[in-house]
């Protein structure tokens, strides 16, 4: 029997799992680490924190499940997006890794537009607009800010990476990852000369390229000892946490999407082909399916903002113990209509990504009266979450990229009340898997794939993911969202100017 570790080194902490041949998952361990905060809106870690957080978790789940060391094939690699980590010409940190939620960096994305010659030149060269959260500003905003750790800059990974250079000893990353560093050619899947000599950047600060099931390399001696693994492990490409997870959701052929709601919202559909938004209002990226792409909708506090108003209103209002306050909450939302009496919630809590792309837009409660209660404004809360989501299918759907099945997951996949509601608002029926494992499963099963055991990702994934059930929408909920849907779309302009004054006052 061989096995198969899946590691996703996400921004609170990593999660390990080892699975088998046949995709069952064996074991599990998760580890946390802090985020720094030096200023206002920026973020950052220290990669060793992640570095002890793999040992630990790895060693946990083979100690777990029992497995001769000789039997872990292979790892998949999966984390965070969009950071950089900066290495000097000795592989030493120069400094912080700078996180895929950082905003320090607007005016090195201005630069980025105007050296591309404009927002549709850029969009062309890489699919994609310059935004705050990217790697390619992060790398100019440090040579404006930081001219002697530029200096010393000799390569730039991923999160995931400098993973994969303490296993491996090499630099490597994968297309999906490799995309939202905004200096991939997505279309052709390898790193963009054009933009990278208009940023007058060196490409030799960037690792090569390679497919998500591609093996990158084998375990170091030294690696092989601190995992307490063998030499003869491969690593494979693996993928960033949005594509590793709607790998690990079977998101991986023409007419699928999956809808995740967590911290922030993911709308992910596959594509066949590299469909690009030429308003920049969705992202499009490489798939972690060879030679296919995908495109992602972000919503920035999708469950974010129901765990805003669960924890810092309601809690403190209500009394109710932590442990069933999203148990009480959802009860009253339930009890509350469709439309929740024509109030409207903005999730704009963190500024908002897909549409908007506007880190200044702020939250609201729109058309409340004295009728509103508890229950309708809880129930407006996620139902405004939900109508962000559908802007970005409503984006999918005009660009003629087919949506025939959505599958949820996360925190929106495990509520009932959240399940109407999602095929109620899109007017589709809402799917969940049997099991649900998120991006470590996903990477996990291209490590499989990598090592031989299946031909290919679509045939890992059908051989080990399944639908279990289907939520479908209510006829009449449905008339009512889409009466509502039109008008939660006007509101941001009509209160983007407000927003801004209010977003420089705070």
């Amino acid at each position: 029997m061989s096995y198969y570790l899946g590691i996703d080194v996400g921004t609170s902490g990593t999660k390990t799992l080892l699975i088998d041949e046949a995709g069952k998952v064996l074991a599990e361990s998760d580890a946390n680490y802090p985020m720094e905060q030096p200023r206002p809106g920026w973020t950052q870690q220290d990669p060793e924190d992640w570095w002890k957080a793999v040992v630990k978790t790895v060693k946990t789940v083979v100690r777990k499940a029992g497995v001769d060391k000789t039997q872990v094939k292979a790892i998949g690699l999966s984390g965070q997006m969009h950071g950089s980590v900066f290495l000097d010409k000795d592989d030493q940190v120069i400094r912080p890794a700078i996180l895929w939620n950082d905003q320090r960096t607007a005016e090195q994305c201005d630069a980025i537009t105007s050296a591309a010659g404009s927002r549709e030149k850029l969009i062309g060269m890489v699919a994609n607009p310059a935004l705050t959260g990217f790697q390619a500003p992060k790398i100019l905003w440090m040579r404006d800010n930081e001219k002697r750790n530029f200096g010393r800059l000799a390569k730039v990974l991923l999160p995931k990476d400098e993973i994969r250079r303490r296993l491996i000893g090499d630099y490597v990353t994968e297309v999906s990852d490799a995309s939202g560093t905004l200096l991939l050619d997505v279309k052709n899947r390898d790193w963009s000369t054009k933009l990278l000599g208009k940023l007058d950047l060196d490409a030799d600060l960037l690792p090569r390229v390679v497919e998500s099931e591609e093996v990158t390399g084998t375990l170091t001696t030294e690696a092989a000892k601190k995992l307490g693994l063998t030499t003869d492990c491969k690593v494979v490409g693996g993928a960033g946490d949005c594509a590793a997870g709607a790998i690990g959701n079977g998101i991986v052929k023409k007419g699928l999407l999956s809808t995740s709601i967590g911290t922030s919202g993911v709308m992910f559909v596959h594509s066949d082909e590299p469909s690009i938004d030429s308003a920049g209002r969705l992202h499009t990226f490489c798939h972690a399916v060879r030679g296919k792409w995908h495109m992602m909708g972000v919503n920035l506090t999708s469950g974010g903002s129901l765990q805003w108003w669960v924890e810092n209103v309601l809690q403190g209002l209500t009394g109710i113990a932590a442990a069933k306050s999203y148990e009480a909450a959802t009860r009253e939302a339930a009890a509350a209509p469709a439309g929740s009496g024509s109030l409207l919630f903005l999730p704009y809590l963190t500024g908002e990504r897909t549409p908007h792309a506007d880190p200044q837009a702020r939250g609201a409660f729109v058309g409340m009266n004295l009728t509103h209660d508890r229950g309708a404004m809880t129930r407006s809360v996620m139902e405004g979450i939900t109508f962000a989501l559908r802007d970005s299918l409503d984006i999918i759907e005009s660009l003629g990229v087919p949506v025939r099945q959505i599958r949820a997951s996360g925190g929106g996949s495990k509520n009932a009340l959240w399940r109407q509601m999602q095929a109620d608002v899109f007017g589709k029926k809402i799917t969940t898997l049997a099991v649900e494992q998120g991006a470590a499963y996903g990477v996990a099963l291209l490590a499989a794939v990598g090592d031989g055991a299946y031909r290919s990702i679509t045939s890992a994934c059908a051989a080990t993911i399944e639908v279990a059930a289907e939520t479908k929408p209510d006829a009449k909920a449905k008339a009512t969202y889409n009466k509502l849907f039109p008008v939660y779309r006007d509101l941001y302009g009509n209160l983007k100017d407000s927003m801004h004054t209010l977003a420089d006052m705070q």
